[in-house]
């Protein structure tokens, strides 16, 4: 892997060297140079407005692979407590718009037990085929019966994409079975597209370097394609009335021949933040400009019945905890409503909400990034706006008491 700089098309404008901050460039004879300094990490890449720079990629030696005997898309789905996690609907949603590209079939691999009312439901969101793997022993999340079962179940089907929900438990088997497959797996996807050139690549986009670009990988020479995506990047589909077909496969496991056992699951009692499938969020950032001053924040929030969330520099700065964090290194969120307060809208915040139905931006800046994605933008003092927007709400439920 390398760094290669078209000598013809470079102009020595010195906008990559503005890029790095490792001094990995230097201008030599007003041609761009790489230095030892250079780390890969392709920040220059974007920087470069006439395309000079690009990454050579070494190609990696390995058994060669019929890519032509892989067909089909498969959703691994997880479940908790005999309920299937929101992410599998959401996955469905984007996995029938690519099958539908690939003109090919749409399968769910469920593992677990007492699923029953969940398949059913799961059949009306697009969906070609369930594989219902059922045990008892299934109904928790065992890593090693996971890693075996699918990477089984993978090498007998051989389907060409793989999509995973990038949660705890996607994280933790998705790249054991890639390991064992001998394939590639790119975490925390934002993005997925097929290559309209060979019409069988899967696109695979996720932020790297802080969130600052946005790197597409593809997997060439090695199959299946497997990604894991962040819950909240689509949204769940409308339901159909497709033909689906299910395969129940009962399987006899034994729980005491596995090397781990669940002996206690102890639940939380601190309330937990589901902004993944808040329907209305109000965010606050470093325009709000103190956790006291969060206050007007999380009153906003209280009149729209709303969940409260923050950006980075809100977490970092300790306004609010980090289970609020929305953005690449928080949460990804797809609610009907999202109102950023005082927000600028880094490239990271805006992955996380780029899902929202309509985006309130609230900033006294009008150069702020997050007016160019936002529907609506009142430019001003949050800290003027949002006590007018709360006093106006309340005034509209004072007439609405009053009518009843």
């Amino acid at each position: 892997m390398g760094i290669k700089i078209n000598r013809e098309l470079c102009t020595g404008c010195e906008s990559c060297i503005s890029a790095c901050t490792y001094g990995g460039i230097k201008i030599v004879n007003n041609q761009a140079q790489i230095t030892g300094q250079c780390n890969l990490c392709g920040i220059c890449v974007e920087a470069c407005p006439v395309g000079a720079i690009e990454i050579e990629m070494e190609e990696i030696a390995g058994e060669a692979v019929d890519i032509s005997q892989y067909q089909g898309i498969w959703i691994i789905g997880e479940h908790y407590n005999n309920k299937i996690h929101n992410v599998v609907y959401q996955l469905a949603g984007r996995g029938r718009e690519l099958a539908d590209k690939l003109t090919t079939s749409l399968t769910v691999v469920l593992l677990g037990s007492y699923l029953e009312h969940e398949i059913e439901e799961m059949g009306h969101y697009g969906v070609d085929e369930i594989i219902y793997i059922k045990s008892p022993v299934l109904r928790d999340y065992f890593n090693e019966l996971y890693v075996n079962i699918l990477t089984k179940l993978i090498i007998e089907n051989k389907p060409e994409i793989v999509l995973i929900g990038a949660t705890p438990i996607g994280r933790d088997f998705a790249p054991r079975i890639s390991k064992r497959l001998g394939t590639g797996l790119t975490a925390d996807c934002t993005g997925l597209e097929i290559e309209t050139e060979t019409r069988n690549l899967l696109l695979q986009t996720r932020p790297t370097w802080g969130g600052k670009i946005m790197a597409t990988i593809k997997t060439p020479s090695s199959r299946p394609q497997m990604t894991t995506v962040r819950p909240g990047m689509f949204k769940v589909p409308e339901k159909s009335k497709r033909t689906v077909n299910i395969r129940k496969i009962e399987m006899h496991l034994n729980e005491d021949d596995l090397s781990t056992k669940i002996v206690k699951i102890i639940k939380k009692e601190k309330k937990q933040v589901n902004l993944e499938e808040a329907e209305i969020i109000v965010a606050g950032g470093r325009g709000v400009g103190s956790k006291e001053n969060f206050k007007i924040i999380e009153e906003l929030a209280k009149q729209l019945n709303a969940e409260v969330a923050g950006s980075r520099v809100a977490v970092e700065l300790g306004w609010i905890d980090s289970q609020h964090q929305v953005g690449q290194t928080g949460k990804s969120v797809s609610p009907k409503l999202y109102i950023a307060c005082g927000i600028s809208g880094a490239i990271q915040h805006r992955v996380g909400i780029q899902n929202s139905d309509i985006i309130v931006a609230i900033n006294k800046d009008p150069n702020a990034a997050i007016f160019d994605m936002a529907h609506y933008g009142i430019v001003g003092d949050l800290h003027k706006v949002v006590p007018a927007l709360i006093e106006e709400i309340k005034r509209i439920k004072s007439e609405e008491e009053i009518k009843k």
